[in-house]
């Protein structure tokens, strides 16, 4: 399936933003993984649309992330870490898709 590697890193990066919800992390910091967290759980649910949707949801979800430097907490900020290390991934088989000719 042409799209399972991109579909798979959606899903892991929404995992990742998921699992913050339940950490003790600042206020204002909550609100831009919140967020973050929604977008990615809109295109984790069905199947992709366009690979220009995609960028632009993902990119919204990377705009969102540069504004978390901190959760003050140790685990949450793990898997913001590995969110980002993810939306590179992602951002990176988009790119890939576009100039192979991608959809």
């Amino acid at each position: 399936m042409p799209d399972a590697t991109l579909d798979q890193l959606v899903s892991t990066l929404h995992e990742y933003l998921a699992a913050t919800a339940t950490r003790p992390v600042r206020e204002d910091v909550s609100r831009w993984l919140g967020e973050a967290e929604a977008v990615t759980a809109d295109l984790a649910i069905g199947p992709l649309p366009d690979d220009d949707v995609v960028r632009t949801r993902l990119g919204h979800v990377e705009h969102l992330l540069s504004n978390v430097d901190s959760t003050e907490d140790d685990e949450a900020d793990t898997h913001v870490a590995a969110a980002r290390e993810t939306l590179v991934e992602a951002l990176a088989t988009l790119d890939e898709r576009a100039t192979e000719g991608g959809r």
